[in-house]
C-alpha cells in the first residue's frame, strides 16, 4: 500500500473564564486565566489496493530428526572407550564406543583351533571313504557334505563365524551419518540397555493438528514457517509433505511437515507452525485499521480532512492483516484508491475532523 500522512486538526473553543477572590484590605478582585487547551485527532492512512492476502493457520508442533536410531551392544561386556559423546557428529560407520574385547578375542582363537581340530577329522572320513585329499574337486557335493557333518568340520566353522561377529560387535558404529545423544554411561562399566541414540537433524519432521474445519485450507507442498518458542520471531521455512484424511476424535487433522534445519532447531523442540497461503486480488488493511462500533466491524476512510465511518465485514485474518469487504447490509461502499486510516481511530466518530501526523 501507497502510505500517506494526513495533517489536520479540531480545535476546541477557546474558553476563558475568571475567578475572583476579594482582597479584604483594597477590596480588588484578581483574576485567574484559564490555559488554552488544543485537542488533535492524528492519524495515518494508507492507500487501499487489492493485492495478495497471506492466509496464515496456526498450529503447535514437536520436532523430530529425520532419521533416529536407538543402538545398543549386541553382545555384554565392561566399556573400554567412548569415542563419540552426547553432541558429537559422527559420519557412517565412525566408531562411538569400544567394549574390552579380551574374553572375544580369546574366544576367536579357541574356535580357530576347533576348527583346525575339525580339518583333521574331516581329512581322516574322506580317506576313509577312499577319497584322495589332493583330489576334492572329484569328491561328490552330497559326500563331502556328509563328511563334514560327520568330522565335526561343520560346526567348528559356525562356530569360529560366531565368534568372530561377537569380536566384530564390541565396536558400536553409526549406521548413518548424524549426532550422538543420549549417552549416560561412562568408560569400565557393564553394559546395559541402550548406549545412545543417533539423530539425523539435517531434516527435522514437524506434526501437528489442523481443526476439521480447515481440512480443505491445507495440502501437500503448501508452505510453512516454524518457530521455537524460545524466538518466535525467527522462522525457518518447510512444507507439508502428507495430510491424515481422517479425522480423530477430538475434530482434528493430523499434518506432517519437513524442514531443513539451519542449525539453530533440535530434535524434541517445542514450534509454533504457520500455514500459508497466497490469495490474490483482496481488499488488505492491518488490523489497526479495523474497530468496534455498535457491535459491528467499521473502519474510517479519510475524506477532505474528515474521518467518514464505514461498516465492513473481515472474511480472512492473519497475525497482521485482515481483508476487507463492505458490508452492504448497512448500505457502505469501499473500493481500491480509498484512503483508509490506520492509526489514530480508536476514539474517533463519523464525521471527526483529523490531522496529519507530520512525523510521519
Amino acid at each position: 500500500m501507497k502510505r500517506f500522512v494526513i495533517l489536520g486538526s479540531l480545535c476546541t473553543a477557546m474558553v476563558a473564564g475568571g475567578c475572583g477572590r476579594t482582597n479584604e484590605k483594597n477590596g480588588s478582585v484578581s483574576a485567574d486565566r484559564m490555559q488554552h487547551r488544543i485537542e488533535q485527532n492524528v492519524v495515518t492512512v494508507d492507500t487501499l489496493q487489492r493485492r495478495d492476502f497471506v492466509r496464515e493457520l496456526i498450529s503447535n508442533g514437536r520436532l523430530e530428526a529425520a532419521r533416529r536410531s536407538v543402538l545398543s551392544f549386541p553382545v555384554t561386556g565392561t566399556i573400554q572407550t567412548i569415542s563419540a559423546g552426547n553432541g558429537a557428529s559422527i559420519r557412517s560407520g565412525g566408531l562411538i564406543a569400544r567394549l574390552d574385547t579380551t574374553e572375544y578375542a580369546l574366544e576367536v582363537r579357541r574356535a580357530r583351533l576347533a576348527l583346525d581340530k575339525a580339518r583333521l577329522e574331516l581329512y581322516d572320513v574322506l580317506v576313509g571313504l577312499g577319497y584322495q585329499l589332493d583330489d576334492t574337486v572329484k569328491i561328490p557335493a552330497e559326500v563331502l557334505r556328509l563328511a563334514r557333518i560327520r568330522s565335526g568340520y561343520a560346526d567348528a566353522e559356525a562356530s569360529l563365524q560366531s565368534a568372530e561377529r561377537n569380536l566384530s560387535h564390541c565396536s558400536l558404529r553409526a549406521p548413518f551419518s548424524g549426532k550422538v545423544a543420549d549417552v549416560v554411561q561412562r568408560p569400565y562399566e557393564k553394559t546395559k540397555d541402550d548406549f545412545c541414540t543417533l539423530l539425523d537433524d539435517s531434516r527435522l519432521w514437524v506434526r501437528f493438528s489442523v481443526l476439521e474445519s480447515e481440512f480443505g485450507l491445507v495440502r501437500p507442498g503448501l508452505e510453512v514457517a516454524v518457530s521455537p518458542f524460545s524466538d518466535l520471531n525467527r522462522e525457518v521455512k518447510g512444507r507439508i509433505t502428507t495430510v491424515n484424511p481422517s479425522v480423530d476424535e477430538n475434530g482434528q487433522v493430523q499434518v506432517d511437515a519437513e524442514v531443513v534445519n539451519d542449525g539453530t532447531l533440535a530434535d524434541g523442540m517445542n514450534v509454533r507452525v504457520a500455514v500459508r497461503q497466497r490469495i490474490s486480488g483482496q481488499l488488505v488493511v492491518p488490523k489497526n485499521a479495523v474497530v468496534i462500533r455498535d457491535n459491528e466491524e467499521v473502519l474510517f476512510r479519510y475524506r477532505e480532512g474528515k474521518a467518514v465511518w464505514t461498516y465492513v465485514n473481515t472474511s480472512l485474518a492473519n497475525s497482521r492483516e485482515y481483508v476487507v469487504e463492505a458490508n452492504t447490509d448497512r448500505g457502505a461502499d469501499l473500493a481500491a484508491g480509498d484512503l483508509v486510516i490506520t492509526s489514530g481511530n480508536l476514539n474517533l466518530a463519523d464525521g471527526s475532523e483529523v490531522t496529519l501526523d507530520a512525523e510521519r
